[in-house]
């Protein structure tokens, strides 16, 4: 059996605009890809990356127009009934019926995806054990709250074995507090069960604290992958932020042999520094008079500036989602 769950090979998506603005957008820029059986994948970039686009095409939601994947063994395109058997899909938009309660939610997920009847009922109490709704299983979901629903909606997406789960933004719109426990959930699914899990996310903690490895896109190209501790590594050094200091002393510091980078952001100069906390005092006494001085480990965040020039924050492009729901009606370019 080959380690490699999912391949992708120039993966692309264009979507032909419609009205005024005619022409073509490029959504996803010929991806490739590898993702490891068992592993957690992110997808990490800001709105309107082509993070759920990608998503699209490797669930058969959306046919390149261009390139190949192949999920579990099987061609998206030529196999996509095959595909559809071997993946499970959480997606942004909520699609539970409310009017259900979870157990019904379930069961009706599970005859739809074949589920033989004699093992529907054990292997619905089952998910919902898993994600710890077994006391809530006959109540109506209209009565869930938001992170409840999440996981009601990662437990419909497993109920018929399959070997990947595709969460995308999973903990979009809820609280730290939820966003933490639907993250130990996805940690506790791969550790009991081994499923592999492809999640999109614009939020670089849950990038970091769930993913094995991660594919920074951008404008629907892949600019990094990595594991988190190696993309973080390759900045070479922690972030020292110095405030208030004269050009002279700007100037000292920039010289020094251990600041590997050095830039004026955020009305102060942000040094990347070998062995920071070791060499602190060296830059201190070099800058001179300060108003403040900030050490920190390197963050995701700092990865997606040092290699796109902005930060992830600052985009506020349309949610990819609505972007392929809007245009997915056109014929493609």
């Amino acid at each position: 059996m080959s380690d490699v769950v999912i391949e992708a090979r120039g993966l692309t998506r264009r979507f032909r605009r419609r009205g005024r603005a005619k022409g073509e957008t490029v959504a996803v820029d010929g991806i490739d890809l590898d993702i490891r059986r068992g592993e957690v994948f992110g997808l990490l970039g800001p709105n309107g990356a082509g993070k759920t686009t990608t998503l699209a095409m490797l669930v058969t939601v959306l046919r390149p127009s261009a390139g190949t994947a192949r999920v579990g063994g099987h061609d998206v395109e030529r196999e996509s009934h095959r595909v559809r058997r071997k993946v499970g899909i959480v997606f942004q938009e909520p699609s539970l019926d409310t009017l259900l309660t979870a157990r019904e939610n379930l069961e009706l997920h599970g005859r739809l995806y074949g589920v033989p009847a004699q093992r529907l009922k054990a292997r619905t109490d089952e998910m919902l054990a898993l994600v710890d709704l077994s006391k809530r299983a006959d109540d109506l979901v209209k009565t869930f709250s938001g992170g409840m629903k999440r996981r009601l909606e990662i437990a419909r997406g497993l109920m018929h074995w399959p070997e990947v789960l595709f969460l995308d933004e999973p903990t979009l719109g809820l609280d730290p507090a939820t966003r933490e426990h639907v993250w130990a959930y996805i940690r506790d699914l791969r550790a009991r069960q081994g499923t592999t899990i492809v999640l999109t996310t614009h939020y670089m903690e849950e990038a970091d604290a769930l993913c094995d490895r991660v594919a920074i896109v951008d404008h629907g190209r892949i600019v990094a992958l990595d594991a988190p501790s190696a993309l973080k590594s390759s900045l070479g050094g922690d972030l020292v932020t110095l405030t208030g200091l004269s050009p002279e002393g700007a100037e000292a510091v920039r010289a020094l042999s251990f600041v590997r980078k050095a830039e004026a952001r955020d009305g102060g100069l942000v040094l990347t520094v070998r062995d920071a906390p070791r060499n602190l005092a060296r830059i201190v006494q070099a800058a001179g008079a300060v108003e403040g001085v900030e050490v920190r480990p390197a963050r995701l965040e700092d990865v997606f500036l040092a290699l796109t020039g902005r930060s992830i924050r600052e985009e506020k492009g349309e949610d990819a989602m609505a972007e392929y729901q809007r245009y997915s009606r056109a014929s493609e370019g």
